[in-house]
């Protein structure tokens, strides 16, 4: 799978971890920065991992800030992706597997780095199940963001 990944100053630090952990579990990884703990500015980077998604340039993409709650509200301004913070691992599978997540937002301040780790790994592994119900939700939301009423 390629993963984009980026981080503003805040999640820098979490997301360098993370890189080498995604690539030795068999992904590739795209770096859209930042590349350091100056202060920058994190909608520019949830962008920037959205847009790589939705060009194809990668199949899923995480962003990291020090709540997470930033990253996941500018990743979802943009239409077609569907970003859920997570921190932890049952939210991480069950958002991709309920909701066809495509962005995963963690909170570098709120969640541990063995933990982060585990909710990655959970996120990743996960795949949409493509049930009625599901897809009848998934539908719905699909709805909501064509129409945004």
């Amino acid at each position: 799978m390629r993963v984009a990944l980026g981080a503003d100053h805040a999640g820098y630090e979490l997301k360098e971890h993370l890189k080498p952990i995604i690539a030795d579990a068999g992904h590739s990884v795209l770096d859209l920065g930042t590349d350091s703990t100056e202060s920058v500015d994190y909608p520019d980077f949830s962008a920037a991992v959205g847009r790589a998604v939705l060009a194809g340039r990668a199949d899923r993409g995480i962003v990291v800030c020090g709540s997470g709650a930033g990253a996941a509200i500018a990743a979802n301004k943009l239409d077609g992706i569907r970003c859920a913070q997570a921190c932890d691992t049952y939210t991480a599978h069950q958002a991709v597997e309920h909701d066809d997540i495509n962005v995963l937002a963690l909170a570098s301040r709120v969640t541990g780095i063995a933990l982060a780790e585990e909710i990655v790994h959970a996120y990743l592994g996960a795949s949409f199940i493509h049930e009625e119900r599901l897809i009848r939700r998934l539908n719905k939301v699909l709805e909501l963001e064509r129409t945004r009423q």
